[in-house]
């Protein structure tokens, strides 16, 4: 506890609390006006220079607060707050990135069992060649 105090007397924690101030105040202000279904998959970031600044990962949910604009200004001002405009930014999510594909190995008695069926079916049967194959890839991976 005494680090955290630390931390809160260091200069820069009081303009981090007011910014977190303003931050709640835009989100609290487009939780008021924005329909439910926009205020859940964007959020507002500030209110600066009497503008709204709007973020959402999505092109779709941009166009659509562009084009409710006009209402949503209405909104504010209905409620009093001095907002002339909204930005609206779209930032995508960066992707992560993909695992590598775990190759599977059979175990040496799969191999084994694999390698007794193909000895009990026809030589030239495709059948037959494939599973010697697998069993062949089989024994060759459990060596490595």
């Amino acid at each position: 506890m005494h680090q955290f105090n630390a931390l809160n007397q260091l200069p820069f924690a009081a303009e981090l609390q007011q910014r977190q101030k303003a931050n709640n105040i835009a989100q609290k202000t487009w939780e008021a006006i924005a329909p439910d279904n926009l205020a859940n998959i964007s959020k507002a970031v500030t209110i600066k220079n009497n503008q709204l600044h709007i973020v959402t990962q999505h092109n779709a949910v941009a166009s659509k607060i562009k084009f409710l604009t006009p209402s949503l200004l209405n909104k504010l001002e209905k409620l009093d707050i001095e907002v002339t405009g909204i930005q609206v930014k779209v930032q995508v999510k960066s992707v992560e990135p993909t695992k590598p594909k775990v190759q599977k190995t059979l175990s040496k008695s799969a191999a084994k069992n694999l390698n007794e069926l193909a000895d009990t079916l026809e030589e030239d049967s495709p059948l037959a060649k494939i599973l010697a194959k697998l069993a062949t890839n089989a024994n060759r991976d459990n060596t490595n």
